[in-house]
């Protein structure tokens, strides 16, 4: 038998031809991290279910800021967790309220790092459901005013971009005509357009404090078995006005992030979500992984489906590895 004459492992016999032939780079300008703000003062809350996350009061917060700047990081997504919940969310949209807050000090105090705030209303009902309700139906277009309000005083406190993750019909219309209506064309939209119903959002549901309090979101966000909506879902999105698409969660979702990529040739976001990071910190502390090897893999892999950018918890360990 000839020996081949074509060998793929003559490119492999050294790091230096390795690092030559890679073809995904990853890159500390790839990284969005999500940060949680809360009341109080000197608060540092852990998240039991996710190691290394804490909610913080906006000093903390600040304080936070200034390590993810120091790593590298260029860009964070701010959530909130009210003192108060009500039927209409009202701590959403309040001027003064704790996302509006953090937003603020977060700009003065490092006015070049990139501020994102999530625009959703289930941190805020006291239902826990992304929307208005009448009784146990969730209502869409009564719930589109809100959620633009919510983004129109996100971008008065000072964000530099607004990310829509309510899966309502028709928010990012709502939402670039309130925002452009007020003056302020220039701040972009990135909306979860492919969001799942996934049962990868436990995690997250505890450091937000939005657990719906009867039912599900399965009649608004998508079911996961559909590859085919997900494309309608982000079509419709970048007519309304995204600039930026979103599929949520990312690693069960690789196929749709290189879908939508094919399709639209937009920028693209994955969100690894809690569950994924949950995931990997159970097993990392328990022995059972490297958890170095198995991050970078995990995200060169979001990546290489077609992702610009993803927003992940990992976002400072992984700028830690990559300076290493």
């Amino acid at each position: 038998m000839a020996f081949p004459l074509q060998r793929p492992r003559r490119l492999r016999g050294s790091e230096v031809m390795r690092a030559m032939m890679r073809e995904t780079h990853l890159s500390l300008d790839d990284f969005i991290y999500p940060m949680f703000a809360i009341y109080g003062n000197d608060v540092k809350n852990p998240v039991p279910s996710m190691p290394g996350v804490f909610q913080l009061s906006v000093e903390n917060l600040v304080k936070e800021c200034g390590e993810v700047v120091r790593l590298g990081i260029k860009a964070i997504i701010v959530f909130g967790i009210p003192e108060t919940k009500d039927e209409v969310a009202s701590g959403a949209y309040d001027q003064n309220g704790i996302v509006q807050q953090a937003v603020r000090a977060i700009k003065k105090e490092f006015p070049d790092l990139y501020v994102i705030t999530d625009v959703c209303l289930c941190e805020y009902t006291s239902h826990g459901h992304c929307g208005m309700i009448e009784g146990e139906k969730i209502l869409n277009d009564p719930t589109l005013h809100y959620l633009a309000e919510t983004a129109l005083s996100h971008a008065a406190a000072g964000a530099d971009m607004v990310a829509p993750s309510d899966m309502m019909d028709g928010r990012v219309g709502a939402i670039r005509e309130k925002l452009d209506t007020h003056g302020f064309k220039d701040i972009p939209i990135m909306a979860y357009s492919a969001k799942f119903s996934s049962a990868f959002y436990g995690p997250f549901r505890d450091v937000a404090e939005s657990a719906p309090q009867f039912g599900d979101r399965r009649s608004y966000q998508m079911d996961p078995a559909n590859g085919d909506e997900a494309i309608r879902e982000t079509g419709l999105d970048i007519e309304e006005g995204a600039d930026i698409v979103m599929v949520k969660p990312a690693l069960p979702y690789l196929d749709i992030v290189r879908r939508v990529k094919d399709e639209f040739n937009m920028p693209v976001a994955a969100y690894n979500v809690s569950g994924e990071y949950s995931m990997v910190k159970a097993a990392a502390l328990n022995g059972w992984i490297d958890e170095k090897r198995i991050v970078l893999e995990a995200l060169t892999g979001i990546k290489r489906a077609g992702a610009d950018m993803i927003l992940t918890y990992h976002a400072k360990d992984a700028a830690r590895w990559l300076a290493e």
